[in-house]
């Protein structure tokens, strides 16, 4: 595997990302049909993102969907589990990765402290953000690549890749982030719902 340099957080993310798939609860994986990643950042700081890696269960929507549902409570992400998962990335929990990730992107010169001109500022959170959605949607690459999905969770599964502030990029980046046969439903139900 490529690296992507000194302290590598890819390789990072890969491992830590495949330690928490195998904490995943044992009783809830024959239910897990999809694995969610979530990125947010740390008191809505630009240079502290993270990745939430979660799953939805066929519980969760049996629980959530409703007689006219075309596919909205298996497919939307607000109608899944969200809360309560492991996060990888620049946060307290995970030590490790802020350090590999703050290396990183000072090493690409990505990294602000505060100092410059609203323009400047504005152009390096857009390129943080970039950068880290990018890393996010490597690591479900990785994943499936290795079959480290599927051998812990005993299938392959697709990786729903949103965040919050972008609405509707979760198609593009879920769409980069899986084999095409994995998704078919998932685009499936976007489709129809662009033309609904």
């Amino acid at each position: 595997m490529a690296t992507d340099g000194p302290g590598d957080f890819r390789e990072h993310l890969l491992e830590a990302a495949t330690g928490v798939l195998e904490r995943f609860p044992r009783e809830l994986r024959p239910e897990i049909y999809a694995l969610s990643f979530r990125i947010w950042r740390v008191e809505h700081d630009d240079r502290r993102p993270y990745v939430a890696i979660g799953y939805n269960t066929e519980s969760q929507y049996e629980a959530e969907r409703n007689e006219g549902d075309p596919g909205e409570a298996r497919w939307n992400y607000a109608c899944w589990l969200l809360y309560g998962f492991e996060m990888l990335g620049n946060c307290p929990e995970d030590p490790v990765g802020s350090a590999l990730y703050a290396e990183e992107v000072r090493r690409l010169g990505l990294w602000f402290d505060g100092d410059g001109d609203d323009a400047e500022l504005d152009a390096k959170r857009d390129l943080l953000g970039l950068h880290f959605a990018d890393a996010c949607i490597r690591l479900a690459q990785d994943l499936h690549a290795g079959g480290r999905i599927e051998k812990v969770l005993g299938q392959p599964l697709p990786v729903v890749v949103f965040d919050m502030y972008c609405p509707g990029w979760e198609v593009e980046a879920t769409q980069a982030a899986n084999p095409p046969e994995l998704i078919e439903e998932f685009l499936a139900w976007q489709r129809a719902a662009e033309e609904a």
